[in-house]
């Protein structure tokens, strides 16, 4: 009996979807809950699990193409798939009532953001599972170079291990093409022209220079949301120096077991938003929103963490994180990150942010000017840590000159509502609790 594959419904607000790729092609064995096909919507890009096990006999909406939730976009059959159907253009959908308003979405913060929590040894967005990227980090591999032989391209332990095994075996020869000065392979140079300092290839391969080439769904999205944004708030920013010496050290001083201990890599990212939910606890306005000519004071700090994508940006929530301690934000982090990169979030991931932070340093940034997040009515941007030679003043009031890791955040603030003296005064807050950290980091 074939099962018919359908546009599903992903929140109570979304009443279309659009294709943005299908992993299979007619013909080709599916299992049940395998990926199937991608698709975008105002909220999220998302994969699309098989409801069946058995043959793609026919795809329906080809790529590109935006219906309406529960049109049915291909047919899964029973059999080796004698009967297959190509790609057929998408079908006009039938007039349907008027629905009602779309509910307001998270839009993206305006700068590239790191992945949440993300410092320079990030793995990539490639398909696998949490153990397999542990593995490859144990092993200093990257997992955009590991063909992948699981469901969809996955890449599997095996796959690392053979790798592993590969690159032992083949050291010698690439110590001599070094030693000797000769070029690298083709497929060496492609890797090394296309991939960023997270070894994914940021570079859309088959752009051409003078090509027009359409916006994607989530491009026009963030598109439109900036420029919203822009005509709603009165932007202003302030910049602060902050020196994360201490943070730093301690950092590199505990990663290692507290990964071994809890699972979960250490970030600079948790220590932003544990001193951001500080100051928001002392200053609420900053954790508010504007609803016509009243100020909503929202109970708990909703912390939108900002992730930069290949295809876009999105800004999942870590949901009352003012109630969590440094592991819990740690984690939570961490599963926004990965989620949003393999596509697996959901509408409510993203929805409810009262506070966002993005981070333009995981690129190099010395810092940004970020664009708020509607409804919130702030912003925090991360800059790059760097060292720096600083002025520094003991406890006698003698100065000397030290190496310092400063980071520059900037707070993006709407003026209706925030006015500069609040705002620096804020931002002291966040300054004084990353300089003096003292909390336990589990």
């Amino acid at each position: 009996m074939p099962t018919d594959v359908v546009m599903p419904q992903m929140g109570e607000s979304i009443f279309e979807g659009t294709i943005t790729k299908w992993l299979k092609k007619p013909g080709d064995k599916v299992q049940r809950d395998e990926p199937l096909f991608e698709i975008s919507t105002d909220k999220v890009d998302a994969e699309i699990p098989a409801p069946a096990t058995g043959v793609l006999q026919e795809i329906k909406v080809a790529e590109g193409n935006t219906v309406q939730v529960n049109t049915i976009v291909g047919v899964i059959g029973e059999g080796n798939g004698a009967t297959v159907t190509a790609q057929a253009p998408a079908k006009a959908a039938a007039p349907a009532a008027p629905a009602p308003p779309k509910k307001e979405a998270a839009p993206a913060a305006a700068l590239p953001a790191a992945a949440a929590g993300e410092d320079d040894d990030d793995e990539s967005d490639v398909r696998s599972s949490p153990l397999v990227r542990k593995l490859a980090r144990e092993h200093s591999v990257d997992l955009a170079q590991v063909k992948g032989t699981g469901a969809a391209g996955r890449v599997t332990k095996q796959d690392v291990l053979d790798f592993v095994e590969h690159r032992g075996s083949s050291a010698s020869s690439e110590t001599a093409r070094v030693e000797t000065g000769a070029p690298a392979r083709p497929a060496e140079r492609s890797s090394a022209e296309n991939t960023g300092s997270t070894g994914v290839s940021r570079t859309p391969a088959a752009v051409i220079p003078g090509d027009l080439v359409p916006m994607s769904q989530m491009r026009k999205i963030i598109a439109q949301r900036m420029i919203d944004s822009r005509r709603t708030s009165a932007h202003v920013h302030c910049m602060f120096e902050v020196d994360m010496t201490r943070i730093v050290h301690l950092r590199n001083k505990l990663k290692s077991g507290f990964e071994q201990r809890t699972g979960s890599r250490l970030t600079f990212m948790p220590f932003f938003v544990r001193a951001a939910i500080i100051a928001l606890q002392q200053y609420p306005i900053v954790n508010a929103s504007l609803e016509g000519d009243n100020v909503r004071y929202h109970k708990h700090v909703n912390a939108g963490i900002a992730v930069a994508l290949d295809w876009g940006l999105i800004v999942p929530v870590l949901k009352s994180a003012d109630e969590l301690n440094f592991l819990g934000l740690q984690r939570g982090i961490t599963d926004l990150g990965e989620r949003a990169r393999s596509k697996k979030l959901m509408p409510a991931d993203v929805e409810g942010a009262t506070f966002t932070i993005t981070n333009p340093g995981q690129f190099g940034a010395v810092f940004g000017l970020p664009i708020i997040n509607q409804p919130n009515v702030a912003i925090l941007g991360i800059g790059g840590i760097t060292k720096q030679p600083m002025v520094v003043t003991d406890k006698e009031g003698n100065d000397s000159i030290a190496i310092r890791s400063i980071v520059h955040l900037t707070l993006g603030y709407d003026h209706r509502i925030i006015d500069g003296a609040l705002a620096d005064q804020f931002m002291v807050v966040v300054k004084k609790s990353l300089e003096n950290w003292s909390e336990d980091v589990g």
